[in-house]
């Protein structure tokens, strides 16, 4: 199959989502096409930037994890507003700010990014750095210093990662020690 007119059709959903059409059959029909319009011809002209064919076996393989990433992503979105909600409105702003280091079993540079964007999307905390020798993202936490709470949910979206990206690690590995050395303030 090749892969730009499927690539076409995703720029048409996007299309749908950013124009935010009203769920009337009518809209999302007219939304569509002209998403279709823009993005067939658009996918067409940068086909030379996508590989020929799409291995529908993988893509039917890595659906359901990415689905499940995209599921506990959206899940720790909400939690973390919450969360950052209730620190900034609490009276005593209850925050313990410091930076963990996380060593990855994700690999390809791809993954890394993904994994280092959506902890930066999610409100609380950021990727300040990563360290290509030890393979650590270094997390800047509001609540870094109950570590395990701000690990937990990087290690569930690194375990769909490993299967998304094809990495030679498994959800079943455990992950690698954290790098010696203190990485937080006192």
């Amino acid at each position: 199959m090749r892969r730009w007119p499927a690539i076409g059709v995703v720029f048409a959903a996007v299309w749908l989502f950013v124009r935010g059409v009203a769920l009337t059959p009518e809209r999302v029909a007219e939304e569509l096409l002209i998403g279709l319009a823009v993005g067939i011809p658009l996918a067409y002209t940068f086909r030379r930037f996508y590989a020929d064919e799409i291995a529908l076996g993988r893509v039917v393989r890595v659906l359901p994890a990415t689905v499940a990433y995209l599921a506990v992503f959206v899940k720790e979105l909400v939690v973390a507003n919450l969360d950052v909600v209730y620190r900034v409105l609490s009276p005593s702003l209850p925050i313990e700010p410091d930076v963990v280091a996380v060593p990855l079993r994700v690999e390809s540079d791809p993954a890394i990014t993904t994994i280092a964007n959506s902890i930066t999307l999610t409100p609380g905390t950021l990727t300040m750095d990563y360290d290509n020798d030890s393979n650590t993202l270094y997390v800047h936490g509001i609540t870094g210093r109950d570590e395990a709470s701000l690990v937990e949910p990087i290690r569930t979206w690194e375990d769909y990662a490993l299967v998304i990206f094809d990495e030679d690690a498994s959800p079943e590995d455990a992950p690698p020690a954290a790098p010696r050395g203190d990485v937080g303030g006192d």
